[in-house]
């Protein structure tokens, strides 16, 4: 009776494991095959623009799809980038809403879902990337849009701790749950 058993737990555990195996995968193929609809930038960068301006080259690339500047840069320097080097700035969505890595997703999120937008360049530093894909894939994962990271090269900063990625991916799934990010000074929404 022992060995009955044995064989059919593996049975079971396969069973129960095939089908999240097959969304995984059907989830894989259908990132494969979306192309991006939008750039989505974390602002934030230095007074150099680094972010802006590697965004506005990359865009010229791409000169059909919309592009997001979530927190950081002022909007003048901004877009004196990207007209400069040929950018429709009726593509550029600048919001300021965002305090923090989490809220740079959790306020451009419904805005993008509402424009039916299912797959996203995230462009950030190389060295925040990780977090940014940790955060992105939890929030803009939550509302059906995939993410392709597009790192801007540093050449003077190491990789930020994972430390931060697992805070971070927490307080993604914060919002998630609650609706709250645990950003300082976060006001209840209306």
């Amino acid at each position: 009776m022992n060995k009955l058993l044995f064989k059919t737990v593996p049975n079971r555990l396969t069973i129960l494991a095939l089908p999240l195996i097959l969304l995984w995968g059907y989830k894989e193929i259908q990132s494969q095959l979306v192309k991006p609809q939008a750039i989505l930038v974390l602002g934030g960068s230095t007074t150099r623009l680094e972010r802006e301006k590697f965004t506005a080259n990359f865009a010229k690339q791409h000169p059909n799809i919309p592009i997001w500047i979530s927190g950081g840069s002022p909007k003048a320097p901004t877009r004196k980038e990207f007209s400069k080097r040929g950018v429709d700035l009726k593509r550029l969505h600048l919001d300021y809403d965002a305090v923090d890595t989490v809220t740079n997703f959790t306020t451009v999120v419904d805005e993008l879902e509402a424009r039916k937008i299912k797959k996203v360049y995230l462009i950030t530093s190389d060295f925040h990337m990780r977090r940014a894909t940790v955060i992105g894939e939890i929030v803009l994962g939550s509302r059906g849009i995939a993410l392709k990271p597009v790192p801007v090269p540093s050449n003077d900063k190491s990789p930020e701790p994972i430390g931060k990625s697992l805070r971070d991916g927490a307080r993604a799934v914060l919002w998630l749950t609650t609706g709250y990010t645990g950003a300082k000074g976060e006001q209840p929404k209306k």
